[in-house]
């Protein structure tokens, strides 16, 4: 197993409705302060029509002109809400704004309760919509700058291009690929993708448990793309410098959610993963011994969905300063304290 070489973090960007513009600015704040602390990639996931951040690649420009060295991922897009196109050059805009520093996630399938929101997201072709790899493959072509029209040219005074513009040269190669079952895992190497694991996956009737179902995967993924990169994302909070009261709150809410870990649920059989609630020392045991954490050397930690702005600080601070050094981790920069 070797040391940890990246270290990430990943946040839902929770707000509240009566307030919104508060709740993106902590979100804004907390990349910031992952950059002082030397982190070497901060994360957002996806949200529609709920209480967190629904246009990651917004947040994300803006996160690009208040750092200059974190990379900034999402952790995932689900392209089912998206135009293939349309998303590609959003995404290059902000990669050349950020200088690089974009690492997109995507996810293929329907959209989240596709049957209630159809009709809103594609009232005349939601039964025509391919939500599937020929999706995938128009935005990973779109992405690569190959021709989208069979035209270009000059119309009066206009100049047209037959492929997406901007065009950010780098960014197919920083492309990430939410998988969660042991197909979509070979279909990311396949499609010279990087993999993001979290902390759930399809059981696709195995018993064997979480770790090692993931670690199936992770070599599947290996098996197609030998040099790509995995990332692996389960929710950690350390609470070295805790105060009592919030490691009260932080375990109760890992038991609260423990008992979907025993078994596969829903008709997917989704299989979640524990949240390691505990100090540093404690936290680096239990994932030295995960056989999905053996197989990586970069994670994303993901943070809890509800918890305070002061809690996701300390919980920062303390992964960034007392848990990740555990693992060998170096930081980017000099933390702060």
């Amino acid at each position: 197993m070797s040391r940890l070489r990246k270290l990430g973090f990943l946040t839902i960007g929770l707000f509240d409705e009566a307030d919104p513009a508060a709740g993106h600015e902590t979100t804004l704040r907390m990349i910031e302060l992952g950059e002082r602390l030397g982190f070497d990639s901060a994360w957002v996931r996806h949200r529609h029509l709920q209480f967190g951040i629904s246009s990651p690649v917004a947040v994300l420009a803006a996160a690009s002109q208040r750092t200059s060295r974190i990379e900034l991922g999402t952790a995932v897009t689900p392209l089912g809400w998206e135009n293939p196109l349309r998303l590609a050059e959003d995404l290059a805009t902000v990669d050349l704004l950020s200088g690089g520093r974009l690492n997109p996630g995507v996810s293929v399938g329907p959209p989240m309760h596709y049957d209630l929101v159809r009709d809103a997201l594609y009232p005349h072709s939601a039964d025509l919509e391919d939500f599937g790899d020929e999706r995938l493959e128009r935005f990973l072509r779109a992405v690569a700058g190959e021709p989208v029209p069979a035209w270009k040219g000059t119309e009066g005074f206009e100049v047209f291009s037959d492929r997406v513009q901007p065009h950010s040269p780098g960014l197919r190669s920083r492309l990430w690929y939410g998988a969660a079952s042991l197909g979509s895992a070979r279909r990311a190497g396949k499609l010279g993708m990087h993999l993001l694991t979290s902390s759930v996956v399809r059981a696709e009737g195995s018993s064997d448990g979480f770790a090692a179902i993931q670690r199936r995967h992770i070599d599947a993924f290996r098996e197609e793309n030998p040099t790509g990169r995995v990332s692996q994302g389960l929710v950690v909070v350390p609470t070295d410098s805790a105060t009592p009261e919030q490691r009260d709150r932080y375990f109760a809410y890992a038991a609260a959610r423990t008992p979907r870990t025993a078994a596969p649920q829903g008709p997917a059989g989704m299989l979640f993963a524990r949240d390691l609630v505990g100090t540093s020392a404690e936290i680096a045991e239990q994932l030295q011994a995960h056989a999905g954490y053996q197989a990586v050397d970069e994670v994303v930690f993901a943070l809890p969905f509800t918890f305070r702005p002061e809690d996701y600080e300390q919980i920062l601070t303390d992964i960034a300063t007392k848990l990740a050094p555990e693992l060998g981790w170096v930081p980017a920069t000099s933390p702060v304290g």
